[in-house]
């Protein structure tokens, strides 16, 4: 199963693969899940050291009690940007991305898939609009999925690569696990060298700075949360 909430046995094997120390992404194997899925489960529900099935569980069923679809709005009309204009905004909307840090392939891909219509294109697509590779298109789409900036849909024989509604919260979860692992390993580091060392000192400084960004991180998420939610009340 890769679509849909979690059941409560996969919330079970959730728990009981933080309890033995797994990963995400091999938690995410085992249930057959994307990692994504499994990071924004842990992160709404206490994070990995207070996950709980049961309770877990109890909030799925809350939250899909309170669901109610909302009429769409619909999109105010405008006249559509010529081809060039467009390609234009594209360009430089690509170069701004990596600019602040993304890899230009993944930025043109991204990009690419932000001003599409339905906001999905198949790598046949892609690889056509951008006139690049397949194989350069694999790699910008791999190391997008990592991050949480898009996922994958069947199409028939074809895959599909598609952003949605929640992408950049996707993102957000992942660098959030990203931190997690650097304030870890660095707390490790810190411990092995040793408090009095220079390295062990700061080794435990950057593990004490990342820990207060990342609880910062969580208490942003969880405000957005609350705001999303009282939006959609």
């Amino acid at each position: 199963m890769s679509g849909g909430r979690l059941s409560y046995p996969e919330r079970q094997r959730v728990a009981a693969g933080l309890a033995d120390g797994l990963s995400y992404a091999e938690i995410g194997r085992r249930l057959g899940r994307p990692k994504s899925t499994v990071i924004r489960e842990v992160a709404r529900n206490g994070g990995a050291h207070d996950y709980r099935a049961d309770r877990a569980e109890q909030a799925a069923r809350r939250r899909a009690r309170r669901r109610v679809p909302a009429a769409p709005l619909a999109p105010p009309v405008r006249a559509a940007a010529d081809p060039r204009t467009r390609g234009d905004f594209e360009t430089r909307f690509a170069r701004m991305a990596a600019q602040t840090g993304m890899p230009s392939m993944m930025a043109r891909v991204l990009i690419c898939l932000f001003t599409a219509e339905s906001g999905s294109r198949t790598a046949t697509e892609l690889a056509a609009r951008l006139r690049v590779s397949p194989a350069s298109v694999s790699k910008a789409v791999a190391w997008l999925e990592e991050r949480g900036l898009l996922r994958r849909e069947r199409d028939g024989r074809r895959e599909r690569y598609l952003i949605d509604d929640h992408v950049w919260q996707r993102a957000w979860l992942a660098s959030m696990e990203g931190m997690a692992q650097w304030t870890d390993f660095t707390r490790q580091g810190a411990e092995l060298f040793g408090g009095d060392t220079l390295v062990g000192a700061r080794l435990l400084e950057t593990s004490h700075w990342l820990r207060h960004i990342r609880q910062d991180m969580i208490d942003a998420a969880g405000h957005w949360r609350q705001v999303s939610r009282t939006a959609r009340s």
